[in-house]
């Protein structure tokens, strides 16, 4: 088993930052890691997401949401094909620190027969696409545009 954390201090306050990671449908307005993400944020639901690693190829799978915590975390398990091949439970944790900053962490942990024949790759251009997508949502819950900060 190998993991991936990158992690990001946003200056807004947690809704607005989870407004932002939930709306699928806005991703491509700004993310460049995940450009297209379908589904609902609902322990259960299977969602359609579409990943970009930079310098790497495009892939589309259907990961399970595992865990909601609204405006604290949300966790997905993404299989390639069958269990146990590659599997990857990418989590997004949103932590409080000071009034109006949270620290933004992403992390996936991977396992299965493949993973070390990726993890070169995963190590390098999986780890970008997170530090991307990472400072993307802190520009775009910074700049706290109308549709996107909490009702």
């Amino acid at each position: 088993m190998r993991e991936i954390e990158t992690e990001i201090v946003i200056a807004a306050p947690p809704a607005r930052v989870w407004a932002v990671l939930t709306d699928f449908a806005r991703y491509p307005e700004w993310n460049p890691f995940i450009p297209e993400a379908e589904g609902v944020a609902r322990e259960g639901a299977r969602l359609r997401v579409r990943i970009t690693p930079p310098g790497g190829t495009a892939m589309a799978f259907r990961p399970v949401v595992q865990r909601v915590e609204p405006e604290r975390a949300l966790r997905w398990l993404g299989r390639l094909l069958v269990p146990g091949l590659f599997d990857g439970e990418h989590q997004f944790r949103i932590e409080p620190l000071d009034e109006g900053l949270v620290r933004f962490v992403q992390a996936e942990r991977f396992s299965g027969l493949l993973v070390p024949l990726l993890w070169r790759s995963l190590d390098t251009k999986t780890r970008a696409g997170f530090e991307a997508m990472n400072r993307a949502l802190k520009a775009r819950a910074e700049a706290g545009t109308r549709d996107d900060r909490p009702a």
